[in-house]
């Protein structure tokens, strides 16, 4: 999960999904999941799939990566 830009509310919850090989789910179904078990502004808004999260060394998942994208031309990021 990342912050994105929102025109309405400053910064929206996404989903970034890394699925095993030869799993598939759709970005409806991880939504759905999210909302039972999770407070509803904390649940995505949307959600995107990519090949593979990018780690350091120690294998920690790298969010500032996965998040600069999204905030590109903005000239200020919401924390």
């Amino acid at each position: 999960m990342v912050g994105v830009p929102d025109d309405t509310w400053g910064e929206a919850v996404k989903a970034v999904v890394a699925l095993k090989p030869g799993k598939e789910i759709s970005a409806t179904d991880i939504i759905a999941f999210t909302r039972q078990r999770i407070a509803a502004f904390k649940t995505p808004k949307t959600v995107d799939f990519i090949q593979a999260l990018p780690r350091n060394a120690s294998g920690k998942i790298l969010r500032r990566q996965l998040r600069d994208p999204y905030w590109v031309g903005k000239e200020r990021q919401v924390n």
